[in-house]
């Protein structure tokens, strides 16, 4: 069985935020506001969802 996947989404700025949340942001992938990039639900990656809850969007990854 693979790992889940899950698509995780900037929908918010990083303008104002604290330049460690910005460095998670762009650690999980993300550049842009509405850019998507798609990873592995492991507990890493879902600590750093955790931190920056409030600027992202998460769903499931489709095909599962």
């Amino acid at each position: 069985m693979a790992d889940k996947k899950i698509k995780i989404r900037l929908v918010r700025s990083t303008i104002g935020t604290l330049p460690a949340q910005r460095a998670t942001v762009r650690s999980l992938g993300l550049r842009k506001i509405g850019s998507v990039v798609e990873q592995t639900a492991n507990p890493a990656i879902l600590g750093m969802i955790k931190r920056v809850e409030h600027l992202v969007s998460i769903e499931n990854a489709a095909g599962e």
